[in-house]
């Protein structure tokens, strides 16, 4: 079979691979969540290599045998975090168009370039993380709610801990910021990742579209993203569900500009002596709120939009070069 031939059966095994490794997450509570991110892994190999049409098809058979297996409520979930953000990102990374138009030679394709791959990817799962919130009815309440139960949790468990409401109040208040931020941080990390492992997959069947790129250089923030960043800054200083926007954006995007301090990092430590142990410092000390912050804002300092080139096939000069789309 040809390639066309294979793109509605890839779709639909794409689409029970998702499904089932979330299904998986449901079910392995220590490895939930990088089960649950892993789902986008095959829509994205879909996508990727076989277009928009095999990525759609993963996205309707993952969604109907979600809402068949477990419930619609679940397949919607699935779909607004994982499915449609990996088809989503699929079809961008299929882009290209003439160098031409942006004033480089004829012979060339110009790809998406991955900073803003990487802002939709960061506005795609603020709106998902901001959507599930609403679902959920996320609030000071139900914040009250967890904090207390952790509460009386740590009293049974430490008989000689005693909070104050003080200190309960600044913790209530505390998470009700830090919960959205954290959360929607570590979702645009897995996703990026599982984008990452599925453009090297696609690359090395020899079904890719675009290009392989070096992610220490490509990989960056488009400038753009700042002005976003900082709005969630502001965002979060208004109280209210302002602040608890501008708490979800603030770890979208910082996880954004993290992931480009990791890539400056990586660029500018080629062919250093001191490259390995900068590396592993970096990554160790990461962990700590204050080193986060300080590779965050190397990322921010280096913006820009890399685009790849390809040469032009038979001088095609459409916007996107996948004739499966």
């Amino acid at each position: 079979m040809n390639k066309t031939q294979t793109v509605l059966p890839t779709g639909i095994l794409a689409g029970v691979v998702a499904t089932l490794l979330v299904m998986g997450a449901g079910t392995q509570s220590s490895f939930a969540a990088v089960l649950y991110a892993a789902s986008a892994l095959p829509i994205f190999i879909a996508g990727l290599g076989w277009g928009n049409r095999a990525a759609i098809t993963g996205i309707v058979t993952s969604g109907i045998l979600g809402a068949v297996l477990i419930s619609p409520i679940f397949a919607v979930t699935m779909a607004i975090f994982t499915l449609i953000p990996a088809g989503w990102l699929s079809h961008l990374a299929n882009l290209a168009r003439p160098a031409s138009e942006l004033g480089g030679p004829d012979n060339l394709l110009a790809w998406y370039p991955i900073s803003d791959i990487l802002l939709h990817l960061c506005g795609l799962v603020t709106i998902a993380v901001i959507a599930l919130g609403v679902a959920i009815g996320y609030g000071p309440e139900l914040v009250g709610q967890i904090v207390d139960v952790l509460g009386s949790a740590l009293q049974t468990q430490e008989p000689g801990l005693s909070l104050t409401v003080a200190d309960i109040g600044h913790l209530k208040g505390t998470m009700l910021l830090t919960l959205p931020m954290v959360q929607g941080g570590i979702w645009v990390i897995l996703l990026f990742a599982a984008f990452y492992f599925a453009v090297r997959i696609v690359s090395r069947s020899g079904r890719a579209l675009r290009p392989r790129e070096d992610m220490p250089s490509a990989l960056r923030m488009n400038r753009h993203a700042i002005y976003i960043f900082l709005a969630g800054i502001v965002m979060t200083f208004l109280g209210g569900v302002p602040a608890m926007v501008g708490a979800t954006i603030c770890g979208t995007f910082g996880a954004g500009f993290l992931m480009s301090g990791f890539a400056a990092i990586h660029f500018r430590s080629q062919g250093k002596d001191w490259r390995l142990p900068v590396l592993v410092l970096a990554y160790l000390s990461s962990m700590l709120v204050i080193p986060a912050f300080a590779i965050l804002a190397f990322g921010l300092t280096d913006t820009r939009r890399t685009i790849a080139l390809t040469p032009a096939k038979g001088g095609t000069d459409q916007n996107t070069t996948n004739p499966d789309n």
